[in-house]
């Protein structure tokens, strides 16, 4: 006999959604849940970039004059709506194929150019590099059951740039404490803004691009997205920085959203069979077994 189902509402606040009435996981989603919490629980950025790079990093992400800081602020913001448009024009109406591979190794490539040519380079190759991770997370999205035609999908795309570093209340970057709470503390801070845009979307098409819904939503991602993005260009200032260190740099920068990106995708999955508040409980038991 099949499970009953129960109709409950998605994380989001959309569309009522069918789900499983039960009170566990099968064994084979709880594995996987307990895969989308260690890619979720990844050491930051910042730790991969410091390793990398060498103790030349120091305090990396704390070392930007206030200067640079606005201007990797701009280009972030700039990079997160470049990304939006390309989100909600060109992820829909086809499917995508499973090119994540390919991604990083073009975005690698720009972040040789980058190391090349130095943080004069940023404006032109961060928006290009996030359009490529775009790509590579809508391909994780879709290889997890997500339909890319519809907007909240797409935005949900989008979201994954958002959650690249924990930020403590004083705005400093942490170190991957507080996970438990974290995660689902920032999709329920993105939540209305995301619901709300895409229903815009779906009354209106994607004209307009300068609702002021789409300008919080894209303020709140870009927000986090630089305090990311800061780290990445903090590893790119130490002196003698050179093609193949931007290289490294910019696969490392990659790689860890694709990581976010699994593990977002794979809890949202699981919500759309078992339900929110299964899942979350499921979840925060993992992370106290951990």
């Amino acid at each position: 006999m099949s499970a009953p189902i129960n109709i409950q509402p998605t994380p989001e606040g959309g569309e009522p959604i069918p789900v499983l009435a039960c009170n566990a996981l099968s064994p084979e989603d709880e594995s996987a849940l307990a895969r989308a919490i260690c890619e979720l629980r990844r050491s930051s950025l910042a730790m991969r970039l410091t390793s990398l790079i060498g103790r030349q990093m120091g305090n990396i992400g704390l070392i930007l004059p206030p200067s640079l800081a606005e201007a990797v602020n701009r280009s972030a913001e700039s990079a997160i709506r470049g990304a939006m448009a390309v989100a909600l024009r060109s992820l829909s109406g086809a499917s995508i194929r499973d090119r994540r591979r390919l991604h990083k190794s073009v975005a690698t490539l720009a972040g040789a150019a980058g190391g090349a040519f130095g943080l004069a380079g940023l404006p032109v190759e961060l928006p290009f590099t996030t359009t490529v991770m775009l790509r590579s997370i809508a391909d994780i999205a879709q290889g997890e059951g997500e339909d890319l035609t519809d907007p909240d999908v797409a935005l949900a795309c989008l979201e994954v740039f958002a959650l690249g570093d924990e930020v403590n209340p004083s705005g400093m970057p942490t170190q991957g404490g507080g996970l438990e709470t974290g995660y689902f503390a920032v999709r329920l801070v993105l939540a209305k803004s995301i619901s709300e845009s895409a229903r815009y979307f779906l009354d209106r098409g994607f004209s307009e691009q300068a609702a002021p819904l789409l300008v919080r939503l894209i303020a709140q991602i870009s927000a986090r997205f630089g305090v990311v993005v800061s780290q990445k260009v903090a590893a790119q200032s130490v002196p003698l920085i050179g093609a193949a260190s931007g290289a490294a740099i910019n696969y490392a920068f990659v790689d860890h959203f694709q990581a976010l990106a699994r593990g977002h995708f794979t809890v949202r999955r699981l919500e759309r069979t078992y339900g929110a508040a299964l899942v979350r409980a499921e979840f925060d038991r993992l992370v106290r077994q951990a």
